[in-house]
């Protein structure tokens, strides 16, 4: 036995129009909130550009090493 399928009917009818969110779009309230953690803890002082280091361990501590130093 084939179902029955009624192709000029109508299917139901929307009820909305959601849209998922774009994941690259920033909400107000992050843009504050990371403001906030800015200005509370300061930033990386770091210089810019690119650093290959041997280990983490290597590169961990020369990110203390220079945290520190910026910060006097």
């Amino acid at each position: 036995m084939e179902p029955v399928i009624n192709l000029e009917e109508k299917v139901g009818k929307t009820v909305g129009q959601r849209r998922a969110p774009n994941p690259l779009r920033t909400q107000p309230d992050e843009v504050e909130n990371a403001k906030h953690w800015q200005q509370t803890f300061g930033g990386m002082r770091v210089r810019p550009g690119v650093y290959r280091f041997t280990s983490f361990e290597a590169a961990d501590e020369w990110t203390r090493k220079h945290q520190i130093l910026s910060r006097r």
